[in-house]
């Protein structure tokens, strides 16, 4: 962790004691359980935001530390990915949705939501991806429309991470039928609204613990005081946001990866074959070393990402760079982990099958690798 430790001071490497201490006690010994529940328990939640490990920058007078610097983010990600803990929402509520409230939010909404937020009393979602539309935004149908002082709010959403549990759903939602990306709207609907409903939490492939739901909008009542930041602005602010959510993403990829390093390291130290361990075959060592630079390569440029996030620097393009070049390197790496480890590595009790299934999501949600493509080949003039 040489290079990780570089962009590090320390009061981050403080931070990153009680991190892992809280995962120690906190999560290790309930995560199997979780994973049988589907969802976390909302105690996890609470005791994280007691120990001030959510929404970090937010300002104090609301609650939280107001320390803008995504280098706390990058650690709590860490920690989560280094003990296999992927049911845990809290970088998705923290780098991803608290920040457009943060950034959006009138001073009614701020002081009525975010210490909520902070506390993890109040657990958040964003509700983009429909049935019929994922990352193709400007296609999607849920709509609202103006009655004075209200929004009629009908349509459906699919995939949402923290859907079961999230008591604030930021809901994108088209209020202007006829104005394309320019008649796109986010909307704060609350638990408990009148014609409100979720629906499964869906059975996935992996991150078992992590609530991911279907929600549904049957002329759900939105008051005016909801709506987040300016109508018709939705689509704009959506992208403004993206970059910190690819290299929050990409941050989680690359913690990913170092762990699957470790575990091979480990693996190929003890397990033998031969007379001697199996990290011994050129072959094998051959493997590790190709891991371990390209491991390497992944922490810098996500550091340099981070500092430049930190810094007001990051475009798009980088941003999307980083996402789909650390997520498509985590899926490689799991899976030459898992052919290392030969049949074990086809064991749930072992943590290398874990961290397959987990990761299989990480080149699709947040914008899939084929999108980000996309964009950086767009930013060339392409």
């Amino acid at each position: 962790m040489s290079t990780a430790s570089s962009i590090y001071e320390t009061e981050h490497d403080d931070f990153r004691a009680m991190v892992r201490s809280f995962m120690e006690k906190e999560v290790v010994p309930f995560h199997e359980q979780w994973e049988k529940d589907g969802q976390v328990s909302r105690e996890v939640w609470t005791k994280a935001g007691a120990q001030g490990l959510l929404c970090f920058d937010v300002d104090e007078q609301y609650g939280g530390m107001g320390i803008q610097d995504f280098r706390y983010n990058m650690i709590v990600a860490e920690e989560i990915s280094k003990v296999g803990a992927s049911g845990l929402g809290f970088p998705v509520h923290t780098d991803i949705i608290v920040p457009y409230i943060s950034s959006l939010g009138t001073e009614e909404q701020k002081q009525r939501w975010l210490p909520g937020l902070v506390s993890g009393e109040l657990i958040s979602s964003v509700a983009m991806t429909e049935p019929g539309a994922g990352s193709d935004l400007q296609g999607i149908t849920t709509s609202a429309v103006d009655k004075g002082d209200h929004y009629v709010l009908n349509g459906s959403k699919t995939f949402i991470s923290n859907g079961i549990m999230s008591d604030l759903v930021i809901v994108v939602a088209r209020t202007d039928p006829d104005a394309g990306h320019q008649g796109i709207s986010l909307l704060v609907v609350e638990r408990g609204m009148e014609g409100f409903e979720r629906g499964r939490n869906l059975d996935k492939m992996g991150l078992k613990a992590q609530d991911t739901a279907e929600l549904f909008f049957d002329n759900v009542i939105v008051p005016k005081e909801n709506l987040l930041g300016e109508e018709g602005q939705g689509f704009i602010y959506l992208m403004v946001n993206l970059p910190q959510e690819r290299i929050s993403i990409a941050a989680i990829a690359v913690a990913a990866c170092e762990h699957v390093l470790d575990l091979c390291l480990s693996y190929a130290k003890e397990r033998e074959a031969f007379g001697r361990p199996i990290g011994k075959f050129q072959h094998n060592r051959f493997l590790l070393a190709e891991m371990a630079t390209e491991v390497h390569i992944a922490r810098v440029f996500v550091n340099d990402c981070v500092m430049r996030l930190n810094a007001g620097d990051v475009d798009t393009s980088l941003a999307s760079m980083a996402k789909w070049w650390t997520t498509e390197l985590q899926k490689k790496l799991v899976d030459q982990g898992v052919q290392l480890h030969g049949g074990y590595g086809y064991m749930m009790e072992y943590p290398i099958a874990k961290a397959y299934v987990d990761s299989r999501i990480q080149t699709i949600y947040g914008g899939t690798t084929e999108i980000q493509k996309e964009i950086v080949g767009r930013s060339l003039g392409i």
